[in-house]
């Protein structure tokens, strides 16, 4: 089943938005996971993670029930000297602004008042790994690592 990788690249970036940066109540199962979901048409995201100022995940897309592409991510809080409330709010901000031609997390960078965002990727929706930081004050207080592709060809 041949992938599209344009309509896939624009269903990322929609489900990232509509979804953690979205501001969508997530769903904690019984595992401990906390999930959430979107569906359009014959795309299904699901994105599952652990944990809370540390944690990790993934993001897997199926197309007409078929996975078809997934990101894992690990990550967190760096520096306790700042409230990681104020750190994860910032990050939801960032990730809203997340681009088509890169839909794994964030822009290049993104700055609201003493907050810098860096991400830094290589390669395309086909595959790909990249890093993000959170600055506060120039000081380094979030930082998650980034990999993932296409499954099925």
């Amino acid at each position: 089943m041949p992938v599209n990788l344009k309509e896939l690249a624009e269903f990322i970036a929609e489900a990232k938005k509509n979804t953690y940066a979205g501001e969508r109540e997530t769903k904690t199962e019984p595992d401990d996971s906390r999930n959430l979901d979107y569906r359009k048409g014959n795309y299904i995201y699901k994105d599952r993670y652990f944990g809370s100022d540390r944690f990790g995940g993934e993001e897997v897309v199926w197309f007409r029930e078929h996975p078809i592409w997934l990101m894992n991510y690990f990550g967190g809080i760096v520096n306790r000297r700042i409230d990681s409330e104020k750190v994860f709010a910032f990050l939801k901000k960032a990730l809203s602004q997340v681009h088509v031609y890169a839909p794994f997390r964030g822009p290049s960078f993104y700055r609201e008042g003493d907050f810098e965002y860096l991400n830094s990727s290589i390669g395309d929706v086909r595959r790909f790994k990249g890093t993000e930081e959170i600055t506060y004050k120039k000081e380094i207080v979030h930082k998650l690592e980034y990999a993932g592709g296409i499954i099925t060809e």
